[in-house]
């Protein structure tokens, strides 16, 4: 009776019973794999909080610093936290800076710029992926070549078309040279050509003509590409140092990236109001970028850049 039982069993079960032993349930090895997974999840959580934790710790003490005095910021063993905190360094900013008006101007050149961007790169990048005419290779490469050169190159030539045309210390000096990218030209164009031809014929074959083709058909697809587009032009604007410090020389109309500069000097730098300016100037664009930052990563795994 004891080899019929035996014989009917699977082999793992029959080793099992030879060595007095009988296999384990099905909870038990349900639990061990959730122990696995639950250990996983642990070393994966410690891992991000650890990566977190680093590039969260120069903000923390950006702040921490800018409410210490410039003694404490100076001395040779680091302070961990200021016997005092100072919230008038944020009050100093604003007299040693005209911080709104300068705030202001940074705002408006990232809105013309981001705006102008997506307007003439979305164009061209369409018009590179999708039509067809006489030198559009060379126009195209020539296009491109203005990423393989150093904007510091054509920083005089660019001076002297602003000069020429009266816009030094205007708005529209700051904002002319940022109203088109050749970087958003080619990321539109990488996402216009991995959408499918056949879009675009079914579209024709009812009578679509080429700008409805564009607008109805083409560019709701390109949307999260063209999220990508205004964060990256808008962090380039808002960053910008070197231009808005060759063609503008009255503070009130310098954006804020300039306005900053003028808070190093040669003799004596405040490094708290330093630091809590770039705090407050920092501000507006990380909230643009937390608010779309869904977009973001959408528009970066579509278009596949890394």
């Amino acid at each position: 009776m004891a080899d019929d039982l035996i014989a009917v069993r699977t082999p793992d079960e029959q080793r099992e019973a030879l060595r007095g032993t009988t296999p384990p349930s099905g909870r038990a090895v349900g639990r061990r794999r959730r122990r696995r997974r639950q250990g996983s999840h642990v070393v994966a959580h410690v891992v991000l909080a650890s990566g977190a934790l680093v590039m969260a710790f120069p903000f923390v003490w950006q702040l921490i610093m800018s409410l210490s005095t410039n003694a404490e910021v100076q001395s040779v063993t680091p302070t961990i936290w200021p016997e005092t905190l100072r919230w008038e360094n944020y009050a100093e900013v604003f007299r040693q800076l005209p911080f709104l008006s300068q705030l202001q101007t940074s705002v408006m050149i990232t809105v013309a710029r981001t705006l102008a961007q997506i307007l003439f790169c979305t164009l061209a990048g369409y018009a590179f992926a999708r039509m067809h005419f006489r030198g559009r290779n060379v126009l195209l490469v020539m296009v491109l070549s203005i990423l393989m050169v150093p904007s510091q190159v054509y920083l005089l030539s660019q001076y002297q078309i602003v000069q020429g045309l009266g816009l030094l210390n205007t708005f529209g000096g700051l904002v002319l040279p940022g109203l088109f990218s050749a970087f958003g030209t080619f990321l539109m164009r990488t996402a216009f050509l991995a959408m499918p031809p056949e879009l675009e014929e079914a579209a024709r074959l009812d009578g679509a003509n080429p700008l409805q083709i564009f607008w109805r058909v083409m560019l709701p697809l390109a949307r999260p590409t063209m999220s990508v587009l205004a964060i990256t032009a808008s962090l380039w604007s808002w960053n910008e140092l070197l231009w808005p410090l060759v063609v503008s020389t009255f503070s009130e109309r310098m954006p804020l990236s300039a306005g900053l500069a003028t808070l190093v000097s040669d003799r004596t730098v405040d490094y708290p109001v330093v630091l809590a300016a770039s705090l407050m100037a920092m501000a507006p664009i990380l909230i643009l970028f937390i608010a779309l930052q869904r977009r973001v990563i959408d528009g970066l795994a579509s278009s596949g850049l890394k």
